[in-house]
């Protein structure tokens, strides 16, 4: 499980926010999101795709407003590439991190943790069950490892 966060987590390890790793749910597109005690998700990047990123430099963070899933809805902008967050389901951001405006080195630092993006209500709480589950998603971590 070397990529879920920069160090190796055994089971039943937490977030930096104190969340079990096996209560998140994962994307493929290496999107981690948290379903919150008031029924807001949250979402950040894995410890994985922010490795993958590079230094981030700049983050474009979504406009409050309704989205359908695959949206296009954040850019991170890092020294090596540009990259696109998408809408992980559908649902309507409500939130966004205001730290990452003038911090966006929070993405690398802690990914889990204060390096979220943004929360969003989603239009259908049961569709966050059909996201990755931490098993899944250390699969297809090694599936990229052994290619």
């Amino acid at each position: 499980m070397r990529y879920l966060d920069n160090r190796a987590q055994p089971r039943g390890a937490q977030t930096n926010k104190g969340t079990p790793m096996s209560e998140l749910r994962f994307t493929v597109e290496h999107e981690w999101l948290r379903q919150e005690a008031n029924g807001l998700v949250t979402v950040g990047i894995t410890a994985y795709a922010q490795d993958a990123l590079g230094d981030v430099v700049f983050v474009q963070l979504p406009e409050l407003q309704a989205y359908a899933a695959g949206d296009e809805v954040a850019v991170l902008e890092s020294v090596k590439a540009a990259s696109n967050i998408g809408m992980p389901l559908d649902g309507e951001v409500v939130e966004v991190n205001p730290d990452l405006e003038a911090s966006p080195e929070l993405v690398n630092a802690e990914p889990l943790g204060q390096g979220w993006f943004f929360r969003f209500r989603p239009a259908d709480a049961s569709a966050l069950a059909g996201l990755l589950d931490q098993d899944a998603y250390e699969r297809l971590l090694n599936a990229k490892a052994d290619a």
